[in-house]
């Protein structure tokens, strides 16, 4: 089932992550939207994405009748200290200029006119918001407010960034992209903010971040009852307590494994059993 944010814009349940990708990103998109793969992210950071080879996998769909308006594209504004030499902006034009040339380098990278979701990779600040990251916001709601991104979020964000940016911007970010560990609940308390404020929660690291969930004697009862893999039924539970699962796999059998993730439905006692596992 696909979800929708709190201005009306539908984003697909499961979503394909380019990070680290290196050359093979363009050949890894053409896999995961055959697979069945209809949401994409990436981000203007060449430390771990190549953007503009995700724009050469879009070039070559639209070629075979995909075109634009029915993938699903999200990508990311990185400040300088998340960025190496190779910077997509001038560092140093003021923020807000910084914003609109990565904006517009993004648009060239992926062959389009507008973005479905635009994210700021990260805070300025490791506690609180500072000026920065209140230029930042207000670069990234201009986007916003003049139709060129239909959504716009924050990621690597903690609960108190994310309270603040809900009651003091002009717009409260419509989703939120996070490292989800279960040791910490599953990321409960910013879950829990995005419940509260309608926000869609994407869960990233879901597998690479929790690797000693998988030795759980539960889970692996959990993946022989319903006839599926491990990494299904941690998909499979992030689905179901409201959360948009983000994959990054290289391989196309588990791009199709993964999809099929919504195949089966987690009992509510199995649920409970997978939010406390880490703790």
């Amino acid at each position: 089932m696909p979800l929708t944010t709190y201005n009306h814009i539908t984003i697909p349940s499961f979503m394909y992550g380019t990070a680290w990708k290196k050359e093979a990103t363009t050949g890894l998109v053409l896999q995961a939207v055959e697979a069945g793969f209809t949401a994409i992210d990436t981000a203007n950071q060449l430390i771990h994405y190549d953007e503009a080879r995700v724009g050469e996998a879009l070039v070559r769909l639209a070629k075979q009748g995909i075109v634009r308006d029915k993938l699903f594209l999200q990508t990311k504004f990185t400040p300088v200290n998340g960025q190496d030499h190779r910077l997509p902006y001038d560092a140093r034009a003021s923020i807000t200029t910084q914003v609109l040339q990565s904006f517009a380098s993004s648009l060239n990278h992926l062959h389009t006119d507008y973005l479905d979701s635009y994210v700021l990779h990260g805070p300025y600040s490791r506690r609180g918001l500072g000026a920065e990251d209140w230029e930042v916001w207000a670069a990234i709601e201009s986007l916003y407010d003049t139709g060129k991104t239909k959504t716009i979020g924050i990621s690597n964000v903690s609960a108190e960034q994310l309270t603040l940016l809900c009651t003091q911007a002009k717009h409260k970010p419509m989703v939120v992209q996070n490292r989800c560990y279960a040791a910490f609940g599953w990321d409960q308390e910013v879950r829990e903010i995005c419940q509260e404020n309608q926000i869609i929660y994407q869960g990233f690291s879901l597998l690479t971040a929790n690797r000693e969930v998988f030795a759980e004697p539960a889970i692996r009862t959990m993946a022989a009852k319903y006839q599926t893999g491990l990494a299904q039924i941690v998909f499979r539970f992030s689905q179901q307590v409201g959360m948009l699962p983000l994959t990054g796999t290289t391989n196309q059998q588990h791009m199709r494994e993964d999809l099929a993730s919504d195949g089966f439905t987690l009992l509510p006692d199995e649920l409970a059993m997978i939010e406390a596992i880490g703790r």
